[in-house]
């Protein structure tokens, strides 16, 4: 066994010992017979499974990478249709109007103080150069404060750098998605990054970037850390490294895609949803095994199992595949638009986006307005939750950051969980070449199933909600 952080979801202190799925020979009597018996056809159900993991090599193998607008995205959208209602599921396709940028050829080298070609990816939704790309002049910085602190006019004609190391995903990506815009208010041409990951193999990496109205669109793309370092000190160095960077990519037309929704149908509740979701596209690179095909066979086969073992909840168990998450969240943002009128009776949301590693527990996301006593009785059920999950490695709850697809969900009120893996071996790959199939390891794959599984039907099965929709009595006291 190993013994993982501990991390707190106010007032509430959770600790998860590393498991196998196997069930531990005593599981919280909370739980009761009736759940210790599902938890048990679940967790056997899941260690035996290949179906997950079939499902995601033909997914990858077949279809490839799946940006937004892409004929690859919508064959996949479609075979999951017909996959998930194989599965006696009740799959549809849900209209949304997505963005449609298309990479081109694209090329950097080093050209003074010496020639040297440079592992380079345009960002997602980069401007293109003008034809033949732009050279110039290199200002090196070591973070995005330092570019930020730079004065107007210092960057005129140069290429900006930021070369920031990575510490977490959430403290260093808004080097991605800012420095074009604050290099191009100083007077920068292009913009390149460091990319953003844990470790590299001098593997550069891409991801989304925006601009704002008011400040001209520069041409963006990230380097390998490698070759944004030996950038930075030619620079420091006093070299006055120049740089060729060649971008032929092009926003088009936006384009029709769709999200994939597909119902469990509840015994008792109907109604009552459980959400499960994650997304279908990935970046234009790659075959987006980890981010996220994964996650989506993942909470795909989580309904599918529930179903062949004969466990229908009390409520719905709802799996939404999602477009649109890697340059422009539209698809979050259309399925809570489209069920507005239903978002009372969504009693959680859970998303899986972080890949495969072996999950570790919650990301917990609450309304701030709600009241103490309604946050008390959530926690309290949380809690019910992760003691479940303690006996396979992920009862580990903490507060915040449940995923970007639900976003819009738990900004109208829905509790939001977010499935927390071990990303050691994500952070690599992610929005990489190398986020390929052959990356999913299947035991891995196993154990994740069987803990989302779990998380759905006992949230689906449990008599109360998490949080009771606005105007509902309060639930009368179990005995």
């Amino acid at each position: 066994m190993r013994l993982l952080c501990v991390r707190r979801l106010a007032p509430l202190l959770v600790l998860g010992l590393g498991a196998s799925v196997t069930l531990a020979a005593d599981p919280p009597a909370l739980l009761g017979d009736t759940h210790r018996e599902a938890l048990e056809r679940i967790a056997a159900a899941a260690e035996a499974d290949n179906d997950a993991y079939e499902r995601l090599r033909e997914l990858c193998d077949r279809f490839g990478h799946r940006l937004s607008g892409s004929a690859a995205l919508e064959s996949a959208i479609d075979w999951a249709v017909g996959e998930l209602a194989e599965d006696g599921l009740d799959a549809r396709k849900e209209p949304v109007t997505v963005a449609k940028w298309v990479r081109g050829a694209e090329s950097a080298a080093l050209t003074h103080p010496r020639a040297q070609p440079l592992a380079v990816l345009g960002l997602g939704m980069s401007a293109p150069t003008p034809p033949g790309g732009v050279e110039a002049e290199v200002v090196a910085v070591g973070s995005l404060d330092a570019l930020r602190a730079l004065p107007e006019g210092a960057l005129t004609g140069k290429i900006i750098l930021v070369d920031q190391p990575f510490t977490d995903y959430g403290e260093t990506v808004p080097i991605r998605s800012q420095t074009a815009i604050e290099g191009a208010r100083r007077g920068a041409v292009a913009a390149l990054i460091r990319s953003v990951t844990s470790e590299s193999l001098n593997t550069p990496h891409t991801g989304a970037i925006r601009y704002v109205d008011d400040v001209k669109a520069i041409p963006a793309a990230a380097l390998s850390p490698e070759h944004a370092a030996l950038l930075h000190r030619l620079y420091d160095a006093g070299q006055r490294p120049r740089v060729r960077l060649s971008l032929a990519s092009e926003r088009l037309p936006d384009a029709t895609s769709y999200n994939v929704v597909a119902d469990l149908k509840g015994r008792e509740k109907p109604e009552e949803i459980v959400l499960l979701g994650c997304h279908l596209d990935s970046w234009d690179v790659g075959q987006g095994a980890q981010d996220d095909g994964a996650g989506c066979v993942l909470v795909w086969h989580a309904a599918s199992l529930l179903k062949a073992q004969g466990l229908t909840p009390r409520r719905t168990v709802r799996v939404v595949l999602y477009t649109n998450e890697e340059n422009g969240l539209a698809g979050g943002r259309a399925y809570a638009a489209d069920h507005a009128a239903e978002l009372d009776n969504h009693v959680v949301a859970i998303e899986s986006d972080t890949g495969n590693g072996r999950v570790l527990g919650m990301n917990v996301d609450l309304q701030a307005s709600l009241e103490t006593a309604a946050r008390q009785r959530a926690q309290g059920l949380l809690w019910e939750l992760s003691n479940a999950l303690l006996p396979y490695g992920a009862g580990v709850f903490t507060q915040g950051g449940s995923g970007a697809d639900i976003w819009p969900l738990t900004e109208a009120g829905v509790p939001g969980l977010g499935v927390d893996h071990d990303t050691t071996d994500y952070w690599p790959i992610h929005h990489t070449e190398a986020d390929t199939f052959e990356k999913i390891k299947l035991d891995d794959l196993r154990y994740n199933l069987g803990v989302i599984t779990m998380t759905a039907y006992l949230l689906a099965e449990h008599p109360e909600r998490l949080v009771n929709p606005v105007g509902a009595p309060p639930p009368r006291r179990r005995r």
